[in-house]
């Protein structure tokens, strides 16, 4: 097996390049005269838009990780528990970020939205912020600075339950879902660990649990819908898409060698034209849907993936060409800085009513506009992460 501590530079290009399309996408939304092919897809529109391949594109990243990281941390020499809990508080941040981003609205009383953001986003920074080593009173203020950031965000949860609607868990927000979905697959993994068979039947089994859900084949005041954790959002679709990055790096670790490189790529190729066929039998009963999370949706996006992920492989790691890649390396490195960053930075633009000029909200020169402002976003990100801020669950 390959050596994990060297990082794979393929995982971080992939990883990168989800994360800035990721700010492009969400950047869009409002532009004039755009293909509509951009946009998501309506709930019941039978369509797979661009801007649906990235969430579930960062599903596939997270599920890459989960293996790497894990066995990073008994190579260091943690136990089991410790492992555990790691897993525990780093899923239950991720959950609580994402239900902070999605309830940041509905404020009324004298904190406007937009200072909510400001804030939301300063409490993130204090509380999940990576802080250096330190002793003595440097340790303590640090620990202050955490205890400051629990204390802001609870407040704003209080002041928004008063002053609005209170908290409510939605649909999760991008940042609940994924901490869901690595709750679940990180889970799967302490179990079958470096295991590949073990690891692509449990990858098979969520694909399976995700093809029931969608059926009717088991009517839902069942007992058997309990073993399909239905309280659990996703539907099992999330979760095979994670699984499935835990079974692309663990192929990545058992044949990407310089001998071997050729196998993986082979092997990833045959997996995306698989569930090409997979998608394609698919919709003749389900439609493709994101919102929905239908199976016809997770096997055309893993038809791209598994060897779009081969191609990044190929190119960094084989070619040596990650410097490529360079001008988005942060957004690969820092992505969780580089996804928050934005709810304060719109927040703001509207605190100081700042408006783009027409030409900039339409057309060819809209987009360049979207593109320019993921690629500011990520350089940000980046800057900050030189000078030692970054988030970190």
């Amino acid at each position: 097996m390959k050596n994990n501590s060297q990082r794979v530079a393929a995982i971080d290009v992939f990883r990168a390049l989800t994360m800035t399309l990721m700010l492009f996408v969400n950047d869009i939304p409002g532009l004039r005269d755009i293909p509509h092919w951009l946009h998501h897809a309506e709930t019941h529109e039978d369509m797979m838009g661009f801007s649906d391949l990235i969430f579930p594109a960062f599903l596939f990243c997270m599920g890459m990780s989960v293996s790497l990281a894990i066995q990073n941390r008994y190579r260091k020499g943690d136990t089991t528990l410790q492992v555990i809990a790691h897993l525990f508080w780093r899923s239950l941040a991720l959950i609580a970020m994402g239900l902070f981003t999605l309830n940041n609205e509905g404020v009324e009383g004298g904190l406007s939205h937009q200072w909510f953001s400001v804030l939301m986003v300063v409490g993130f920074f204090l509380v999940w912020a990576v802080y250096p080593k330190a002793e003595g009173g440097k340790r303590y203020m640090h620990i202050a600075m955490k205890a400051a950031g629990v204390g802001l965000l609870a407040f704003l949860v209080i002041y928004k339950d008063v002053h609005g609607q209170p908290f409510q868990t939605g649909w999760w927000g991008i940042l609940g879902l994924i901490g869901w979905t690595y709750a679940v697959c990180a889970a799967i993994y302490l179990f079958t660990r470096e295991s590949l068979s073990k690891n692509v039947v449990a990858w098979s089994a969520c694909v399976l649990l995700c093809l029931l859900n969608n059926s009717s084949l088991i009517p839902r005041d069942y007992a058997l819908r309990v073993v399909e954790l239905p309280f659990i959002p996703g539907g099992w679709t999330h979760h095979a898409l994670g699984m499935s990055g835990v079974v692309a790096s663990l192929l990545l670790q058992k044949y990407a060698t310089p001998a071997r490189w050729r196998t993986f790529a082979y092997t990833l190729c045959a997996l995306g034209a698989l569930m090409l066929l997979a998608g394609f039998a698919s919709h003749t009963t389900w439609i493709i849907s994101k919102n929905m999370a239908t199976p016809t949706w997770l096997f055309f996006s893993l038809a791209l993936f598994f060897p779009l992920f081969a191609l990044c492989y190929w190119l960094t790691d084989v070619r040596g060409k990650a410097n490529w890649f360079g001008l988005i390396k942060p957004a690969g490195t820092a992505t969780l800085t580089c996804y928050i960053i934005p709810y304060a930075w719109y927040a703001v633009w509207q605190l100081l009513d700042f408006h783009y000029p027409q030409l900039l909200c339409a057309g060819i020169p809209g987009l360049l506009r979207s593109l320019l402002f993921a690629l500011v976003i990520v350089a940000i990100g980046g800057g900050l992460a030189r000078i030692g801020i970054k988030l970190k669950v």
